[in-house]
């Protein structure tokens, strides 16, 4: 027995020895490739024109766009940061933009149109190039109109329009099938339950939605004129006539030459000048050499659907939406960095859980406590939840076009305790305590259950406007006014108090930068939360969380060996757990116009 014992001692010390050394020389590999690909630079040519391809949806910021290991999709927040860093960047002369097909909302266009406007400044040139512009709305047309020159390839569609959309309804549905919907609003406008509660669009529903379809239409008819030189008045005339072909588009000025791709990365590189190569987007992004300046201003990135818990359980894989813990960690963890001036925080969201957006809100209310100025800057929805993370801000920034407001609350369910019968099902449930299975969907609320709901709703909509009055320092009064579930264009928001400035990310960052005391152009950006462990290691040795980034951006190969991508596969497969709640801060089912 002693020997067996001795035996598999020594077997298990050989196993893990052999792990261990597996492990270092893996560290040892990782290291000299980082070393060698600092030493050789970062491969760019010296004369490049960069290719941009916008025709798939794209996400707002990296928090849903990918993970650590797994690979990374360009998002508006990769735009805005790539462009201004290839504007200083002497080797890049251009960009091909490559866009058309439906794929960009409103206030993405106007962000992306900013910054090519802010790329162009200087120096540099833009051709935006679509194969046709398929989709009615106005994002795709809205980012290209900043561009220096407009082609459309030969007798396409050119199908921009304006701003549209449509809900669902599903009472009728509900009710032939005997389920019973019980929702509680608050207020008339919060319109995210309709789908099961009604059975057309109400009034107060059909109001907020034609406001803010006009709203937007207006300010993204007001950029493209100004974009493309031309009188308001013309570019309504020339919307007005979609669908139409791509040269009648030509002759009324909403599009510069005809030509197809290919013929529009040739110009392009023409105008760069001889040896000109193209470099598509993402490879500049991932090899360009980051500037080892020390950063001032953090960025925190929240996008996704608001929810309860953390999303460090599966870093391996894309994280879901905005994970209460992980997102107070990382302002708390910008708040306590010494060289931090300022926060951005970037939103995008339609909102969720309220516990978990109050938890958010706390985060950021004790930054500013620490000395930390915040300024939130609105992507294409910030609402709900979305609005209640960013109340208290120093500073809300947001897009014409974003989607805002919806300060509201909605909580119920659907029984479906009479439609099982339907199908010769039976369900029954037992249970110890008065109200334990007040959520269940196999019975509908009591009245007292059902007066209970709505003292809940009332308590949380009492206290979202009274955080909105004191975040923004406006009377009640008129928070309540300009709540009542209600979306808003940013435009319209601003009109109303909730929102301080109209613009995007750079106009939020100046002002962040006034507000921290720091020239505009002293700004250096760092995003959170920070890399810890091993990652923190290989950052250091690579100069920065950029330089990490790109450099670990050439192992890619490896990542895509068929071993790792079915033991990534087998992970990502992993069930995602955590609490739930029926309570919501959440604007469901809006029109990304």
């Amino acid at each position: 027995m002693i020997r067996f014992l001795t035996w598999l001692r020594s077997i298990l010390l050989s196993v893990v020895s052999g792990l261990a050394k597996t492990v270092v020389l893996a560290v040892l590999a990782v290291a000299v490739l980082v070393v060698i690909s600092l030493a050789r630079g970062d491969g760019l040519p010296g004369n490049m024109v960069i290719g941009l391809d916008l025709r798939e949806p794209i996400d707002d910021s990296a928090a849903s766009a990918g993970s650590f290991l797994a690979q990374r999709h360009v998002t508006v927040m990769d735009i805005v940061l790539g462009l201004d860093a290839a504007g200083r960047d002497r080797r890049v002369k251009g960009v091909v933009m490559r866009l058309g097909n439906g794929a960009i909302s409103s206030a993405q266009g106007q962000e992306i149109a900013a910054a090519v406007q802010r790329f162009r400044a200087r120096g540099k040139f833009v051709i935006a190039q679509a194969s046709a512009f398929f989709g009615a709305g106005l994002g795709d047309y809205l980012a290209a109109s900043a561009a220096n020159e407009i082609w459309v390839q030969p007798k396409s569609p050119f199908s921009v329009s304006g701003a549209g959309g449509g809900e669902l309804f599903l009472r009728g549905t509900l009710d032939k099938i005997g389920a019973q919907p019980q929702i509680a609003k608050r207020a008339e406008y919060k319109s995210a339950a309709d789908t099961f509660m009604e059975k057309q669009m109400s009034p107060a529903d059909r109001e907020q939605l034609m406001a803010l379809m006009n709203s937007v239409y207006d300010s993204a008819v007001g950029e493209m004129a100004a974009n493309r030189h031309l009188a308001r008045g013309e570019v309504i005339a020339a919307l007005q006539a979609s669908p139409q072909f791509a040269e009648e588009a030509r002759s009324r000025r909403l599009v510069d030459r005809i030509g197809y791709d290919d013929e529009a990365r040739a110009a392009a590189k023409s105008r760069a000048g001889d040896g000109a190569k193209t470099v598509a987007f993402n490879d500049y992004v991932k090899n360009s050499m980051p500037s080892l300046n020390r950063a001032n201003i953090a960025l925190v990135e929240a996008e996704g659907e608001i929810r309860d818990g953390t999303n460090k359980s599966s870093w391996i894989r894309a994280p879901s939406g905005i994970a209460s813990d992980d997102l107070s960690a990382a302002i708390d963890q910008a708040a306590r960095d010494k060289d931090i001036k300022a926060i951005m925080l970037r939103v995008d969201s339609p909102g969720g859980s309220v516990t978990a957006s109050d938890q958010i809100l706390h985060a950021v209310k004790a930054a500013q406590k620490a000395g930390k100025p915040v300024v939130v800057s609105m992507g294409g929805v910030a609402a709900s939840g979305g609005y209640y993370i960013s109340l208290s801000a120093n500073k809300i920034v947001a897009e014409p076009g974003t989607i805002t407001g919806s300060i509201g609350v909605l909580t119920g369910k659907v029984s479906f305790a009479k439609t099982l019968g339907l199908v010769g099902a039976n369900a029954e449930t037992v249970a110890v305590g008065k109200n334990t299975l007040m959520d269940s969907p196999l019975q509908p609320f009591t009245d007292e259950q059902w007066a209970n709901l709505n003292h809940q709703a009332d308590v949380i909509y009492d206290d979202f406007t009274q955080k909105v009055a004191d975040g923004r320092k406006l009377p009640l009064a008129k928070v309540r006014d300009a709540a009542r579930g209600r979306v808003w264009s940013g435009a319209d928001a601003k009109n109303q108090g909730l929102v301080d400035v109209l613009g995007g990310f750079w106009a939020a960052a100046g002002q962040a930068a006034a507000l921290a005391g720091l020239p505009a152009e002293g700004m250096t950006f760092r995003v959170y939360p920070r890399p810890t462990g091993l990652w923190a290691r290989l950052e250091a040795l690579s100069g920065g969380m950029d330089a990490s980034l790109g450099t670990l951006g050439r192992f890619e190969s490896v990542l895509n060996l068929p071993a790792i991508q079915a033991l990534l596969g087998q992970v990502s497969s992993l069930p995602q757990g955590g609490p739930g709640g029926t309570m919501q801060l959440k604007a469901a089912h809006l029109p990304r116009p």
